[in-house]
């Protein structure tokens, strides 16, 4: 005699098996959202920087960025994952002795997110003491490039 084993299909396979389905769906097919990044353009002297900063970033470690030795600039963004505490920027103006401050600003949510280069921030111009040097940033937060 030959027995061919069967396997009967009740309503608990098929809910189990729908839900396999929509959890493999779930998981190739659709898209995870991007960490926001915060975009800014810093320009001296006809140079621009384009400087991205992630969240999580620590103010006391996060260097400042360089522009032509004159400026100094850094961009901090505190939080976790996707949730965004504050925004610090902060510029400096290298002089002979020691840096000099010339800016700090803090920004707190709810903050806008926008394609513009300048939605956070808009557009400041700072001066050097001496002889009036001219840097200008902005800032926006954007979704982070995949």
């Amino acid at each position: 005699m030959n027995f061919r084993r069967t396997r009967q299909r009740g309503p608990t396979a098929v809910a189990i098996s729908a839900a396999t389905c929509l959890l493999f769906f779930s998981l190739c097919c659709t898209q995870v959202a991007a960490a926001p990044v915060l975009r800014c353009d810093v320009t001296y002297a006809d140079t621009t920087h384009h400087l991205e900063t992630a969240v999580g970033s620590a103010p006391y470690t996060t260097p400042g960025v360089d522009i032509a030795g004159r400026f100094r600039f850094k961009a901090v963004v505190l939080g976790s994952g996707r949730r965004i505490d504050a925004v610090k920027l902060y510029a400096y103006y290298e002089g002979s002795r020691q840096p000099t401050l010339l800016e700090e600003v803090k920004y707190l949510p709810p903050f806008a997110h926008s394609a513009s280069p300048y939605a956070l921030t808009g557009l400041h111009s700072l001066y050097a003491p001496p002889l009036g040097r001219e840097l200008q940033y902005g800032c926006a937060l954007q979704e982070a490039k995949r």
